[in-house]
Parts: C-alpha cells; structure tokens; sequence
C-alpha cells in the first residue's frame, strides 16, 4: 500500500510541473532564392530558373524576375535573357554549349544582391536500352528497369522521354495524355530510404511508343546534391525517412539550388510486342 501511495503522489507532483506554453511560430517564407540550372554539351538555347520558396504544398512559385544572370568560364562569358519578360525564365544563345575541361560560373544579381555557384563536367558514356514489359491486365507496357541504381563510378541523371501521340487511337488526345518524362537517378550510395522508398506512379504506354533515352553525367558533388532531394521528396514517407533537412547547394548564401553541367548522351527506341 505504501508504495501505491508513493506512485501516487509522484504522479502528482509531475503533473504539477506541466506548464501550458504558447510557442510564437514564424510562418514566414524565407527571401532566399531558388535556382534550377544545369547547362550541357549540346548546342542549343539552355535555361536556368529562378523562383521563390513556397509557403504550401504543391504552391506554384513565383519568379524571380528582372534579374541579371551571366555564366562564364576561362574563355568566354555569355549574358542570359529572361523570355517572356516577368517569367524568371532565363536563356543563353542558341550557339551555346558546355565543354570539358572547362570551370563554368553561374553569376546572378537579384533582389540587390549577387549570388555565384561554380561546376564543371564529367564526360558522357554510352548505356544499353531500357527493358519494358507487358502488363498482365492490359495490353499496354511499362518501363521495367533502366540502369543499376548503385554504382561508385559514374552517376549518373537518366531521362526518359515517352511519346505515344503517334500510335493509332491515341492520336487525339492532350498532350498530357499520350506524353510523359520520367526521371531515374545512378548514385554512388545505397540508402535504405531508397530500398524502402514509397511506391511510385507507374507509366503505361502502347505498342508502337518512340521512348528517348538520355543520360546525363553527374559530378559527385551534384550527385550528392540529387540524393539529398530525393531523400527529402520521393524517398521520404516510405518504412525508414530521415529527419527534414536542408538540401546541400553549391550556391552562394541566399540561394538554394544547385549549378550543374552534364555531358549528355542518346538512344531512341520503338516499344515492339
């Protein structure tokens, strides 16, 4: 009975140390800027994007717009322009295409300040095709695998480019219902986020489809950079997530993002029965 009476009593005396506290949350976007710019060795008109975080989920972002946005190496320097104005959407000259060997920097002034970022490329490789399969409920396809997840030498960005608007009964319909893009990432870790990860759309497409494969190298530095976003997007919410953090960036203070350059490479194929 003695001890009941102290267990008691002991229940008391914490209670009697619980303090209700209101916490004055700040809810506050940050003004920092969001760059998405990765430059690669084909010649033509390249893009970098500049937005403002978001507040909310699925929020479309605003631009960044009217700001000055140059890049540059060792030989030449190019001034991007921002089309249509107010879009935050900025481009080089058509003539204009990353090489190796080069140091590339990413100047931005914007909202009275200047933010920087430097990379460099890797070089390219060639890759075998994708495997599709047949679904057993339909008649349609889906990719079944593209390229080993792991590999401690070459990461690797893949894109996928599906467009089945040419295959007979599709002809008709929106872009956005006989096109999609896929993306797959090879990386140099394996983490359990990723073994574990919450189970993805998949894309089914029609006998006849044209799939465009194109890989993009990844220094190690963005491949680090792609495995810490997706450890905070698609990987997140599956058996084993990791606590919310800041993606690493090499941006300058006040700047999120990252400044890549990637040689690409490209295979086209039919999807045959």
């Amino acid at each position: 009975m003695r001890r009941v009476w102290m267990f008691t009593g002991l229940i008391f005396l914490l209670h009697g140390c619980v303090k209700e506290t209101s916490w004055q949350l700040k809810d506050e976007v940050p003004k920092k800027i969001i760059v998405d710019a990765i430059i690669t060795d084909e010649v033509k008109t390249q893009q970098v994007t500049l937005s403002w975080p978001v507040s909310e989920l699925n929020q479309a972002p605003k631009p960044v717009t009217g700001a000055g946005v140059l890049i540059s190496n060792e030989d030449s320097t190019w001034q991007l322009t921002e089309s249509p104005p107010n879009s935050g959407k900025y481009y080089t000259p058509s003539t204009f295409f990353a090489r190796l060997q080069k140091n590339y920097t990413l100047f931005i002034s914007a909202n009275g300040k200047v933010y920087s970022a430097k990379t460099t490329m890797l070089p390219g490789s060639v890759f075998g095709e994708l495997k599709y399969t047949k679904n057993d409920e339909n008649n349609l396809y889906h990719v079944d695998w593209v390229a080993n997840a792991f590999s401690t030498e070459k990461s690797a960005m893949w894109e996928l480019l599906i467009d089945w608007s040419g295959v007979p009964g599709y002809k008709k319909l929106d872009s956005v219902d006989n096109h999609a893009r896929m993306l797959f990432y090879t990386l140099p870790t394996l983490d359990v986020s990723e073994v574990f990860a919450p189970q993805m759309q998949s894309v089914n497409f029609p006998s006849g489809t044209i799939i465009t494969e194109r890989r993009y190298s990844l220094t190690p530095a963005h491949a680090e950079f792609v495995r810490e976003m997706l450890l905070e997007t698609n990987w997140a919410g599956g058996l084993f997530t990791m606590s919310p953090a800041n993606v690493v960036t090499n941006l300058s203070e006040g700047a999120f993002g990252y400044f890549g350059a990637c040689a690409v490479t490209e295979l086209s194929l039919i999807v045959a029965p």
